[in-house]
């Protein structure tokens, strides 16, 4: 039975993201000559993952607690990374990013055209050049008034470790004088296990720290600011375990977006 859901799990996130990305597609056409920041066709994409997730019949994704309607427009936002699912769920938030995704990502028909449309950043793995290319776009998103998301960990943690936090999401945020957000997801491990292709019934919670100013900070910070996000990260997810674990329900401090 597993099987047969998670293969009709896959086919309503393609024909989700297909239909999507045509009406993204559109959307570019009507706004671009001036939404320069490409504001509606990135909140489309995020809605076209916030849909895939609520159709899905093994996840139930939402917000805890109270978050901001929108973001101050210089912040680099981090959060743990525990699965593939992680971008449906901090899709749910309120306000519209850019995203750093792996570049072959980009490669997927649909998903990664539409993240072309969204404003989303490609980056090679290991690709010294490659990473330098994407911090100097995330950048320019900064300049733009465009937050920006990053995951730290660099890929998903097979386990409930947090792995070392790579130094690029901190030097952009020092570099470019923004404030840095923490985030913290919880669940989305069981909802789809790395290296595997099986869905599984999960209680995915995202929830948003407190911002870190960076001002008057200099590179030599780089490894204060990442213990800074580190802790809050830490603390958040662990506020949010006892309501993601299996059985228990997310209660009145989680909501649907």
């Amino acid at each position: 039975m597993n099987a047969l859901l998670s293969i009709y799990t896959w086919l309503e996130i393609g024909l989700v993201a297909l239909v999507g990305f045509f009406v993204q597609l559109v959307l570019a056409v009507l706004t671009w000559p001036f939404d320069r920041r490409k504001v509606i066709t990135g909140r489309c994409f995020r809605l076209i993952g916030v849909t895939a997730a609520k159709l899905t019949p093994f996840w139930r994704f939402g917000v805890h607690g109270t978050v901001p309607q929108r973001l101050p427009p210089r912040t680099v936002v981090v959060s743990n990374h525990e699965s593939n699912a992680d971008p449906f769920l901090i899709s749910f938030l309120p306000w519209e990013m850019k995203w750093l995704g792996k570049a072959s990502l980009f490669k997927i028909p649909a998903v990664g055209w539409s993240m072309w449309l969204a404003g989303d950043i490609p980056v090679t793995r290991g690709d010294q050049e490659s990473a330098r290319g994407a911090m100097a776009q995330c950048a320019k998103w900064l300049d733009k008034g465009m937050p920006v998301m990053i995951f730290p960990e660099g890929t998903r943690s097979k386990t409930d470790e947090l792995l070392p936090f790579k130094d690029g999401a901190f030097r952009l945020a020092i570099e470019t004088g923004a404030d840095l957000l923490p985030l913290a997801v919880s669940g989305t491990r069981r909802a789809l296990p790395k290296h595997s292709w099986r869905f599984a019934r999960s209680k995915g919670l995202v929830t948003v720290g407190t911002p870190i100013s960076t001002q008057g900070m200099t590179l030599a910070d780089v490894e204060r600011l990442k213990a800074m996000a580190r802790e809050q990260i830490l603390a958040l997810r662990a506020s949010l375990l006892p309501l993601t674990s299996a059985g228990q329900d997310p209660g009145e401090g989680a909501r649907a977006a």
